[in-house]
């Protein structure tokens, strides 16, 4: 884990594609966890540390994330992200080269629970369950890797949907790299996702000031495409 900014009200870290954003039933290691740790025997604080999840990246994805150090903190950046204040943008490593190169991309998904875990699932405009998910895209580069056409593209995501960038790219037919569980059928590069959060850029839950922080991966699938 690499810390970028921490105070009295947050911390902002990156999370390696691979580590879990919390617990779950696997009982692998998780953000969540190892930041209580840190900050625990940083400041060697007696029982348990308060930190609250902002925010969500799926395991096999990596990239920034904020921690709220105090409830107040923690209910001021929910607001944030809930009157879209709070801006994430992620890149894409993407299969196939896209037409359009830039624009928008709007689809309804439902989220269904099956057996093997939660899905994202495009549906009409009318179904009731139905909720609208908007992105915008710009492709930044392509070529070809290992035999495969794949595109690096630039998201900035408008709503923030279960697994909205996954579903949506693979609608389109460009499912991202190593992505199975949304029809990417493509040679494979390693266990990590092709989708990062690159940016997160939010207003400090008490400072009358704008944070905005950037990481661009450069290892693992993404060293093809280092700049």
């Amino acid at each position: 884990m690499k810390i970028l900014y921490e105070d009295n009200h947050i911390l902002v870290a990156v999370k390696p594609a691979g580590l879990l954003s919390q617990g779950d039933i696997t009982g692998d290691p998780d953000m969540l966890t190892l930041l209580k740790k840190y900050l625990k025997e940083k400041y060697n604080k007696p029982g348990n540390v308060f930190l609250g999840l902002v925010q969500r990246l799926d395991r096999r994805v990596g990239g920034l994330m904020v921690f709220a150090r105090t409830s107040k903190a923690a209910a001021r950046l929910s607001e944030a992200i809930r009157e879209r204040r709070f801006l994430k943008e992620y890149r894409a490593l993407i299969l196939g080269t896209m037409n359009p190169l830039a624009g928008e991309l709007r689809h309804h998904l439902r989220k269904r629970e099956l057996r093997g875990g939660a899905f994202a699932e495009i549906v009409s405009e009318t179904d009731p369950e139905g909720q609208l998910a908007v992105l915008e895209y710009e492709v930044l580069k392509s070529k070809k890797i290992m035999g495969e056409i794949v595109s690096m593209v630039g998201i900035n995501l408008i709503t923030g949907r279960y697994n909205q960038i996954r579903a949506q790219f693979s609608a389109i037919g460009h499912p991202l790299l190593n992505d199975h569980k949304y029809h990417y059928r493509g040679k494979k590069f390693g266990e990590e996702l092709g989708l990062a959060c690159i940016r997160i850029s939010f207003p400090h839950p008490t400072k009358q000031e704008k944070l905005d922080f950037r990481y661009i991966p450069e290892t693992g699938i993404w060293k093809h495409f280092k700049e």
